[in-house]
């Protein structure tokens, strides 16, 4: 596959060793670590002209990152066609980050602070895959100072102090009536980090300045499982609180993907898209995760 080849490309000109192997029907990449490793990474060419094959091209991606899941312990890195013509430099460097090619930050040495729309929406459009969403709180991480090996890394990575590293956003309330109680249920709605950056306890640190600030009693959030099976929210302290199913999208001649309306409520018109000059793509859907921090049934 072409997509393949320019992955390999990629990976070799940064000096690191790549192999392309079938699995299943799936081409995929076995990238080696500095540590001699393998770590897998699944090229998704999207070439589906109707609902049908776009389904069947996303069952077999289930069956392939099921099986690479089991072979090496670790969730493989999908990377999606539209996603790396259009995001190519973003794409670039969270690829690096999966083969632990990456700058480390330490949460300690950085500091939240509330932020307003637009820094939130101009960071997020350049380092989360789905961009900026509606939300009503917004925090930033900012870096304050290196230190441990970190510090040796300070002119290299060109971070210095006082950069925006992290953001993070949330909805406002959704109220319940639970017996006798009011439950205030919030969305996680974003979580990006600069994606040459690997921030160790980023995430737990933006989700506790928000807690003390708003005090929710529930807190739910989605792991997209194009990037990662939620193991992050299992060790933040949240639980599995059901699945959602894939989402269709047309891939235009620019590679944009634009939502397509439920796959019910398709026509055969809709269904066959993709002969008009539009590509369909069915994602592998997601993973509900929720945080209750008021006790309720």
């Amino acid at each position: 596959m072409e997509l393949s080849k320019d992955i390999c490309g990629f990976l070799e000109g940064k000096g690191i060793g790549c192999s392309v192997e079938n699995v299943g029907t799936s081409e995929v990449i076995i990238a080696i670590l500095k540590d001699g490793s393998p770590r897998a990474v699944i090229p998704v060419e999207i070439n589906a002209k109707d609902l049908h094959e776009a389904e069947r091209q996303r069952q077999e991606l289930q069956k392939t990152v099921s099986a690479l899941n089991e072979r090496y312990g670790a969730y493989p890195l999908i990377i999606s066609e539209d996603r790396w013509r259009v995001q190519k430099d973003m794409m670039q460097k969270r690829l690096l980050s999966h083969l632990e090619i990456f700058f480390p930050i330490y949460a300690r040495n950085c500091e939240v602070r509330r932020i307003e729309k637009a820094e939130a929406a101009e960071f997020l459009t350049a380092s989360h895959s789905y961009g900026d969403a509606a939300c009503r709180y917004r925090y930033g991480l900012y870096l304050k100072r290196h230190t441990g090996h970190a510090a040796e890394e300070d002119n290299v990575s060109g971070h210095a102090p006082g950069t925006l590293v992290a953001v993070a956003t949330f909805s406002n309330a959704r109220k319940w009536i639970k017996g006798e109680k009011v439950i205030r249920s919030y969305e996680w709605t974003r979580y990006a980090s600069l994606p040459e950056l690997r921030i160790s306890g980023g995430m737990g640190k933006l989700l506790k300045a928000f807690i003390q600030d708003v005090h929710p009693d529930d807190i739910m959030s989605y792991a997209d499982l194009e990037w990662s099976e939620g193991k992050v929210y299992e060790q933040l302290g949240f639980s599995l609180d059901g699945e959602k199913g894939p989402v269709t999208f047309y891939i235009d001649s620019g590679y944009r993907r634009l939502p397509l309306r439920s796959a019910m409520c398709m026509t055969d018109h809709d269904a066959t898209a993709g002969s008009a000059g539009n590509l369909i793509f069915r994602n592998p859907g997601s993973r509900k995760y929720r945080l209750k921090l008021t006790e309720y049934e």
